[in-house]
């Protein structure tokens, strides 16, 4: 692993992290298409927009997830660059434990407030039916998402990306399998969906312990190696938050557009699930390379350091970009591909191309708040985590449908992000790292 973090060149090495987190999220896309594939197949369009509304549920179960994995991923990233191997082990230990603990206190709680969340996701009178489906099935199961999250991040940490790779790949095939069978098979419909979702997550679940179990030499999942002191916990924590925090300001960033486009529902749903491609490709890049990032960080190696950031922002922006093009020119043809409705066509060509606009400049805030989780540096991750889908987007939103209606509530995003770059420049400039010569 040493050898990988401190001696193989920056390229290499950014894309042996990188590449299988990459695979990971273009098998999640495959998923998220084929989901929306088969659910739009039923021909229903308020079961389409029922699951579109409890989706975001399951990226809320990420977004808690993300707390013991990308937070602890971060403290053990730089725990290795610093030769503290043994708290690493132990910090492993606890991430992996806790994040049970909490699925599983999500879990009761997802089912005391059902009702008032489904109200706050969007859910009408003619979706109510299919999105509690959606979410009941998801809440039951919210241990086994929650869980996966600390393994498939922690992993990456002693250079076992092609592992956690493998595991995402298990999720998405059996998911592909299951989701026909449940839905049409078995005439589950939206709570068939989120069924297959539970089931892959258990499968991958156990494949990722086996992993930890067998291939890794300074990790655990022993509960006798747990024990953490404060200190060490509250670093966990101070990261891991704002880290999550991204991923709830998405649940209410989608929340929000659809209450302001109810009537269109299906239409988003689909165009934001599409959208995804291009967000997952820059989150596969962003996130593979934070280990190597804190690693270095972590040895105090200005040089290899100052190279993996310039290099990440590079790949990013320019894969980005690329994406983003062919998404605005075959907008019309690939919302055709899920509903051939003339007039869902129209409307969601002109919701994928608002949101695909700025995903190159989103691409660059991804990187600058994974640089700064991997720091530790929990101020600055936490305010572009929160800016982006949460306070800026919130007001943007708000101020756009006032001035613009329907146009401005599609531009909000865009207004959104190119707002946060502002605040992401800024953020780094103050808190960029200096090291001690």
């Amino acid at each position: 692993m040493d050898k990988l973090f401190e001696n193989t060149s920056i390229k290499r090495a950014y894309f042996i992290l990188a590449l299988p987190v990459v695979m990971s999220m273009a098998v999640t896309i495959i998923y998220n298409m084929v989901d929306t594939f088969f659910v739009a197949k039923t021909g229903n369009p308020n079961l389409v927009a029922g699951v579109s509304q409890g989706a975001p549920i399951f990226t809320l179960m990420i977004a808690i997830g993300d707390i013991f994995g990308l937070g602890g991923s971060s403290v053990i990233s730089r725990l290795f660059g610093e030769r503290r191997d043994k708290t690493a082990r132990y910090i492993s230990g606890y991430c992996f434990y806790a994040s049970i603990t909490c699925g599983l206190v999500v879990t009761a709680l997802m089912f005391i407030f059902q009702t008032p969340v489904l109200h706050m996701l969007g859910a009408s009178p003619a979706t109510w039916k299919y999105a509690r489906e959606y979410y009941l099935v998801i809440a039951g199961g919210a241990t086994f998402i929650i869980f996966g999250l600390s393994p498939n991040n922690i992993l990456r940490t002693e250079g076992l990306a092609p592992q956690a790779m493998i595991a995402s790949i298990t999720v998405t095939g059996i998911n592909v399998v299951l989701n026909p069978i449940f839905i049409f098979t078995c005439g589950l419909g939206a709570a068939g969906s989120a069924l297959a979702t539970v089931v892959s997550n258990v499968i991958a679940d156990v494949l990722m312990v086996y992993y930890l179990r067998t291939k890794s030499k300074k990790l655990t999942t022993s509960i006798r190696e747990t024990k953490i002191s404060g200190k060490l916990q509250r670093e966990i924590y101070a990261i891991g938050i704002p880290a999550s925090v991204t991923n709830i300001m998405v649940t209410f960033a989608t929340a929000l557009t659809n209450r302001y486009l109810i009537a269109y529902g299906a239409n988003m749903g689909i165009a934001m699930k599409v959208n995804t491609v291009i967000v997952m490709v820059m989150v596969g890049f962003a996130f593979g390379a934070q280990p190597l990032i804190g690693y270095t960080y972590g040895a105090r190696d200005e040089r290899r350091f100052r190279e993996t950031l310039r290099f990440d922002l590079s790949v990013v922006a320019g894969l980005a970009l690329v994406l983003t093009v062919l998404m605005m020119v075959f907008a019309p043809q690939i919302i055709r591909l899920f509903m051939r409705d003339p007039e869902i066509v129209r409307e969601g060509t002109g919701m994928l191309r608002w949101l695909a606009s700025s995903t190159t400049i989103a691409g660059i805030i991804m990187v600058l708040t994974t640089t700064f989780q991997s720091m530790g540096k929990a101020t600055p991750a936490f305010w572009l985590s929160f800016s982006r889908q949460g306070l800026i987007f919130l007001i943007a939103i708000v101020a756009l449908s006032y001035f613009f209606g329907y146009t401005g509530v599609l531009a909000a995003q865009a207004c959104a992000d190119v707002l946060t770059l502002v605040l992401a420049a800024f953020l780094y400039h103050k808190y960029q790292p200096h090291f001690k010569k």
